[in-house]
């Protein structure tokens, strides 16, 4: 009965996800946004809001390991998708197709995650009222980051009036507006069943909550960037597409340091297990990994620089693959 729980409200949080990014997108056409813009925060806060979700009702329900494997395997997981996208379309070679930006927002992705495990195990006990202050910097930065990003993107949006023909098909502002806030509504009644299932599964398997929130809810808060990433390459934004996965890391330690506004009994951080940095670790790798593939485009290798960039995609999977081994075998005791 729990993994039919499970299984029920990850499909509909999937579903509902892959809407609110379908209205976000439709947002982005109708305000002409940046698509760089657009893929860094509009669409990966959308697809990233299961995450946040999932955080909240996983402190409500006193489960926090649950909440940074959640956030920690969503940020391995969105690596290893953007590895397999460059692995599967081969002749795109998308990651040295990226725009040089995206250097700025992995950078702030890694500083982030790099932030995060070293307060998870440096448990600086200073507090603001009743938010730790490793989270108020953690938000800090966020909304520091995410102004330079914009700061340095004000023009990626056409200053020409849109053709017609641009808008065909394309739901009004007003009605995507309305889907956008219906789809998050749904993941709001949603969640909580996600959350308490997966602490249901953990209990009857064994395994600890935080290899749950990384194995299987990590996983399923992440299927949105799935879908609108997939869509995005196909049609070749690919900086749409890496914005999406980049930015879903920017937000998903935003969303660690906002789960602590919503937790009242000390800092959040406090909560956190140290076994528990060694998936921060594994998602500051494959981020570097990722990231280092973005700016090797720039280096002028000829031939070698197409097997560089394939052996960082390669990496991406091959470390993804072993740090989840290696986490089920830390993860076994409850």
């Amino acid at each position: 009965m729990i993994w039919l729980e499970f299984i029920g409200s990850s499909a509909l949080i999937v579903f509902a996800a892959t809407k609110l990014a379908g209205y976000g997108d439709a947002i982005s056409i109708r305000t002409r946004l940046g698509g760089l813009f657009v893929g860094t925060l509009l669409m990966a806060g959308a697809t990233s809001l299961p995450e946040l979700l999932t955080s909240i009702n996983a402190i409500n329900q006193g489960v926090p390991n649950l909440t940074v494997g959640n956030i920690f395997g969503s940020c391995m997981f969105n690596m290893f998708l953007l590895a397999m996208i460059d692995l599967l379309y081969r002749r795109l070679h998308i990651l040295r197709r990226l725009a040089i930006t995206h250097a700025l927002s992995g950078a702030l992705a890694l500083l982030l995650i790099g932030l995060s495990v070293f307060f998870i195990l440096a448990q600086i006990d200073i507090s603001v009222g009743w938010m730790g202050l490793d989270s108020i910097v953690l938000i800090a930065l966020y909304l520091l980051g995410t102004r330079i990003l914009f700061g340095g993107n004000r023009d990626s949006g056409s200053g020409e009036p849109p053709a017609p023909e641009e808008f065909e098909g394309v739901p009004t502002l007003r009605r995507a507006a309305i889907g956008f806030g219906l789809a998050a509504l749904a993941l709001v009644a949603i969640t909580p069943l996600l959350v308490s299932s997966s602490a249901g599964i953990a209990e009857s398997t064994g395994l600890s909550t935080g290899f749950v929130g990384i194995a299987l809810v990590g996983i399923i808060t992440s299927l949105p960037e799935v879908v609108t990433t997939v869509q995005a390459a196909r049609l070749g934004a690919y900086d749409l597409a890496a914005g999406n996965l980049f930015g879903s890391n920017i937000f998903n330690i935003f969303t660690l340091g906002l789960t602590d506004l919503f937790y009242a009994d000390g800092r959040f951080l406090a909560e956190v297990g140290d076994i528990m940095s060694i998936a921060g670790m594994l998602a500051l790798v494959v981020t570097n990994l990722a990231l280092l593939g973005n700016l090797a485009r720039n280096l002028a290798w000829g031939e070698t620089r197409r097997q560089i960039v394939e052996l960082d995609a390669a990496l991406i999977v091959v470390v993804y693959l072993l740090g989840m081994w290696l986490l089920y075998s830390r993860g076994l005791i409850g």
